[in-house]
């Protein structure tokens, strides 16, 4: 069957309105992609799996969590995915590139999505956090142990993070553990791409409870 709407309904169905926002979505990630290059060219055929259904899925694991912030958001994936299906929500979206976060707002503007863009590196960014959040997440950002120093100004206050991690997860858990101290629970993905690491009580290893 060819890749379409249908592929995300299979994993996290969405009303007509919602279906026609992130339509929107894809024809506008489809028209800016030749320039920006915002996601690997061998995955379009298969957009809305390998996409948009994988980041939705996010909200059927946490359907509770409202309030995210999507680190390195880059092509809105899962962010702008995550503030298009969300009801009563809003997702922070953390880039440092110009041009990408250009897409993200002309994306907020088509969709209607509850987004905001936060143009900055992630580390300036969340340096000076204090919006409520949660739960943090990214996708295809860097490797886990760099992924906790990132999102530790805020997990270090209790939020728990939600990372899209591929087939070198458990390695990557492994390194992670050298520095840093968590609980977490695998959730293997529902698109079959990789898993879904649901990590909390971040802190530095030898650090007293």
């Amino acid at each position: 069957m060819a890749d379409s709407i249908a592929a995300l309904r299979d994993v996290y169905p969405v009303s007509r309105e919602t279906g026609e926002r992130l339509e929107a979505f894809v024809a506008l990630l489809r028209k800016w992609q030749p320039a920006e290059n915002l996601v690997s060219p061998k995955t379009l055929p298969e957009i809305w799996r390998r996409h948009i259904a994988d980041s939705a899925q996010l909200l059927r694991l946490f359907p509770r969590d409202k309030r995210w912030i999507d680190l390195g958001a880059g092509a809105g994936l899962p962010g702008m995915v995550l503030a298009i299906c969300l009801e009563g929500g809003v997702v922070h979206l953390v880039e440092s590139n110009r041009r990408k976060c250009a897409f993200l707002r002309a994306a907020i503007r088509e969709t209607g999505a509850a987004a905001q863009v936060h143009e900055g590196r992630i580390e300036d960014v969340l340096a000076g956090w204090t919006e409520p959040v949660d739960r943090v997440t990214a996708r295809a950002l860097a490797p886990l142990d760099a992924l906790l120093g990132l999102a530790e100004p805020v997990m270090a206050k209790g939020v728990p993070a939600a990372f899209m991690k591929g087939q070198d997860a458990e390695a990557e858990l492994s390194e992670a553990r050298r520095r840093w101290s968590f609980s977490v629970n695998r959730h293997e993905s529902l698109t079959g791409e990789g898993v879904i690491l649901d990590i909390g009580a971040l802190r530095r290893a030898g650090e007293s409870g």
